[in-house]
This record gives C-alpha cells, structure tokens and sequence, in this order.
C-alpha cells in the first residue's frame, strides 16, 4: 500500500511539474494570440479610423518581438528545470496527454517575469527599499555584528520567490535559506542564482501583457535589464540556499532557527493559523519572527479551497495566543508588489510591519 501510495504521489508530483514547464512553452502561442486579436481589431476598423492610427500596426510588431524575446529567456529557465528535479524530463510520455494550460498558469508565467523587475533589477530598486530593506534593518538590529557572530545566525526566509531577499540577508553575513514552494518560482530562481553571472546580462520586456493604461505607446515596449548585481558575487564563506517545497510539511523540526522573515506571505495560507504555529515551533527560545506585508489572502475566492480570512486584529489575537510577544508594530507602510511604475493604474498596499518574539522560556 505504501508502494502504491508513493507512486501516485511521484505521479502526482509529475503532472504538476509537466503541466508548470508546458505553461512556460506555451507563453508565446499564448501572447501571440493577443497580439494577433488586437490585429484583427485594427483590420475591423474603417479606411478613415486606420488613417488616424499609421504606426498602430508596426507597434503591435514591436509587441510581438518583444514576445519572441521574453520567450528566449524562457527557453534558458526551463532548460535547466529537469536537472534541478532529479532528471525529470520536460516532454511527456506517450501515456501523458500535453494539457493546454489554464489562464491562471498563464498568469503565473507573467508575474513570473514581473517578479524579475521586483527582485533583481534596478527599476525593482524602490519596491525592495519599501519591503525587503526594514527586514534587512531589523535582523542587522536584533543580531548586530559587534555582539555575535552573524554566520552562527540562522535566518529563514519562507515564500522567497526569487531569493533577492534571502539573498541579501547572506550578504550581511547570516546564515540565510529561502524556502519557495512554487515551480514557476523556483525555476526562475534556480535561473538567476545560478546562471546569471554577469550584470545586466539579460533583458525582458515585463509590461507587453499590459494593454491598458498606458500613458505612452513605448511604455508597453519598455525593457528591464538584469541582474542588476551579480548573484555569484556573494562574500567568501557566505551561508546561503534555496529550499524547494511546502512550507508547513519541510519545517516541522522544533528550535531550529534564530530569526524567520516573511515578506507577502503569510497571506498565502489556507490556515493561516498553521503558518503561525509552525513559524513559532521552529524559532529558537528568544527567536524572533519579523513581517511585512497586506492580508490579501490567496485562496479566498477561488472555489473549493479553504480558506482563513482574519483582520490584522483577530491576527494579532492568534499570534499572541500561539505565544508571541509582538515588540514592534508599523502600520499604513507603503507598498507595491511588482507594480509597474508607469502605468495609469496603480495598486498600493498599507502593509503592516511587525517584530514577534518567542519568549526564552
């Protein structure tokens, strides 16, 4: 029975990691379509309207190369994808049908591409000041390097998408892993961390897919260089990693790290209340969980999916009864999360920033 159950959760573990690798592949049919559409839309208009417009087709072939583009970055993050998980390969077996991908995977890939610009470039500069520098500020604060020895320190960083913020904290010279449980992320990751060796080696065209609010047409064209330091330039002797999986399944050891940081993530959470016990469980006795971020919760309105939805101050009911003691406390701190800082429209999060301790005994 336990055979049995392994492998279908092999199985299971494969159709999940053929169907991410399928949404990359398929991001250019699928941005082509657009652009096509918007095509045919042109080709509707009257001789006199198309007059008005004269560039309006050479910008959608703009548009278009910048797909083409986009997707050559693709090709070189899923290339590297069956190495990192145990030599799967990407093409499926004559008993596995390619499913075409589902809008949200398609959504996954561009915010994917977003999350470039947010973790390691210099237009993601003041995104990063605004969320990853106070958790920076305050782990330098609560370890400062003239009382301990900051590589004895261990620091967690669940939910780290790319890793620039787990990356930074190794920088200072603590011991730092990053703990991401999506494949389009980690894919990304395994990409910049470990074959991006040069500044500004790389470009992508993150806004193509926005087709609204656009103040001006090249706006939508815009290119993003990365990255904007080299990933492998880290200190001699640094501490740093990458863990892929569930959170609440690979960090059960209890008293196990010195600080766990959370950027835009405990959000993520079916219960979020596990999020919480968990985080306490593994800190050490005197550890301190430091947070920042809004209360969008992923799952709740996708349907059957549960879903936990507590305010900041039934949350911080929780997090007193699991046993924090919150020191610090920030509301209404501006944030964006891989906001295009062009567009007409923009979304803005009042975050709240918090420092909890797990009490010495």
């Amino acid at each position: 029975m336990e055979d049995e159950n392994s492998k279908d959760e092999e199985q299971l573990e494969r159709e999940h990691f053929l169907r991410i690798i399928n949404a990359f592949k398929y991001y250019r049919i699928h941005s082509s379509k657009r652009v096509k559409n918007a095509v045919e839309s042109y080709q509707s208009l009257s001789d006199s309207h198309k007059k008005m417009l004269p560039g309006y087709l050479d910008n959608l072939t703009l548009i278009q190369n910048c797909v083409d583009h986009n997707y050559e970055i693709i090709q070189l993050v899923i290339k590297d994808a069956e190495y990192m998980f145990e030599n799967k390969t990407h093409e499926p077996t004559e008993d596995e049908k390619e499913v075409p991908p589902t809008q949200f995977d398609m959504d996954k890939v561009r915010t994917t591409i977003k999350q470039f610009v947010r973790d390691w470039s210099a237009d993601g500069q003041s995104e990063r000041e605004a969320c990853y520098l106070p958790i920076v500020m305050e782990i330098c604060e609560k370890f400062p390097k003239s009382k301990c020895d900051p590589s004895k320190i261990s620091v967690l960083v669940p939910g780290a998408g790319l890793g620039r913020l787990a990356y930074e904290i190794a920088k200072q010279g603590y011991s730092c892993q990053g703990n991401e449980w999506s494949l389009f992320m980690l894919m990304a990751s395994n990409f910049i961390l470990n074959k991006c060796n040069a500044v500004k080696s790389f470009t992508l065209y993150p806004w193509i897919h926005q087709w609204t609010n656009n103040t001006y047409t090249e706006d939508q064209t815009a290119s993003c260089k990365f990255p904007d330091v080299n990933p492998a330039e880290l200190p001699p002797n640094s501490n740093f990693s990458m863990a892929a999986g569930d959170f609440l399944e690979i960090y059960t050891d209890p008293d196990t790290f010195d600080c766990v940081a959370t950027v835009f993530f405990i959000d993520t959470a079916h219960c979020i209340i596990s999020y919480i016990e968990t985080i306490y469980n593994i800190l050490k006795p005197g550890g301190y969980w430091i947070n920042l971020g809004p209360l969008l919760y992923h799952y709740s309105d996708i349907p059957n999916e549960v879903s936990i939805e507590l305010s900041y101050e039934e949350l911080k009911k929780v997090i007193k009864q699991v046993g924090f003691v919150i020191q610090r406390e920030e509301k209404d701190v501006r944030s964006t999360y891989t906001q295009n800082p062009k567009s007409m429209l923009r979304y803005e999060y009042s975050s709240v920033f918090f420092t909890a301790q797990k009490p010495v005994s």
